[in-house]
């Protein structure tokens, strides 16, 4: 986000660079340090959820989560179902490593966004993003009824990307999905995206599954590096002290996405998203970021990246002041007549 860092934040860590930072009491058994203690309790306060701190382990971020659970519980040639279009670091790690990607296709629905849920009969994973990346979509408990049956039935690990659930705008509600079927769900979530800590890295997955749970502690402690000392205090405070910050921030936020919605070209179809702060645009051309980028100056990302569904689309990020966004919404009208 174009936005400063939450005071809670940068305090925190001012006091921890002020003082010690030799290693930290935590650091041989995280799963029950202030990392996970901050997590169970924030899930509980905003959530209604009740994780078991003893399940969570640290990730240095969303990403590297993902691989290691991959590396763990699959081998190459087993299909992970994912919605598509998707986050592109997935679509990348998907085929790097070599786990077909089975598409849970996202159509438009008048304003919002639909799926059917294709046969899961060859795949390993479900990897569910929820608050959807890119189009801002957040799944009723219907939808995620439905998946939650899919997994049962084939027998899936659900991998559930909630990093943008603090960003979820009302009425809508996120609805975790260990909420719904813990034994199968590992939730994988960071302060980074709510709280603008992108190069803290520092990220959480609560391993609900029993299996994978005994899979990773049989792993040597460190192989996949361990949490950040500043990681760990930025989060801790993030999720603790901050949510004044974030409340004016989400408000911020929701009046940036409306005033897409009044000023985005007419040509541009767009919905607006019910969390996180980005806009999926359907321009109708597929070179679209290009032109923008080159005559307005600014730059989006280009749908065909976001794999089956993105090809005419582009994402746009509104987490930006108020004049910011106007300037860049005069730039796209400037070269969109």
């Amino acid at each position: 986000m174009d936005l400063q860092t939450a005071p809670a934040v940068i305090e925190a860590l001012r006091r921890r660079a002020e003082g010690d930072l030799g290693y930290p009491t935590w650091l041989d058994s995280p799963q029950t340090g202030p990392l996970a203690d901050a997590f169970a309790e924030r899930m509980a306060a905003r959530y209604a959820w009740q994780p078991d701190p003893s399940f969570v382990r640290s990730y240095n971020d969303i990403n590297q989560a993902l691989q290691v659970l991959l590396q763990v519980w699959t081998r190459p040639g087993q299909a992970v179902a994912l919605h598509t279009p998707a986050y592109h670091p997935f679509l990348t790690t998907l085929s790097t490593m070599q786990r077909p990607l089975v598409p849970i296709q996202l159509e438009p629905d008048g304003d919002t966004w639909r799926f059917e849920v294709p046969d899961l009969s060859g795949c390993r994973v479900l990897l569910l993003v929820n608050p959807h990346n890119p189009t801002g979509r957040v799944f009723t408990r219907d939808e995620l009824t439905e998946l939650a049956e899919h997994a049962e039935r084939h027998d899936l690990l659900v991998i559930s990307d909630e990093i943008h659930a603090d960003l979820t705008y009302e009425p809508n509600q996120h609805i975790p999905f260990a909420t719904i079927l813990p034994h199968r769900t590992v939730t994988l979530t960071s302060a980074t995206k709510a709280f603008n800590l992108g190069g803290i890295r520092c990220s959480v997955a609560h391993i609900g599954h029993p299996g994978v749970r005994e899979v990773l502690d049989a792993q040597p402690p460190f192989v996949y590096g361990s949490a950040n000392l500043f990681g760990v205090e930025a989060t801790v405070a993030a999720w603790r002290e901050g949510d004044a910050w974030l409340a004016d921030t989400v408000a911020l936020l929701d009046r940036n996405r409306h005033t897409l919605a009044e000023r985005l070209p007419k040509s541009f179809g767009y919905r607006v998203p019910q969390a996180t702060y980005l806009a999926w645009l359907h321009t109708g051309e597929p070179d679209m970021a290009e032109l923008l980028e080159r005559d307005a100056k600014v730059l989006l990302n280009d749908g065909a990246g976001f794999g089956p569904g993105g090809a005419e689309y582009v994402r746009l990020n509104f987490a930006t002041t108020e004049p910011v966004l106007a300037e860049i919404l005069d730039r796209i009208a400037s070269v969109i007549r």
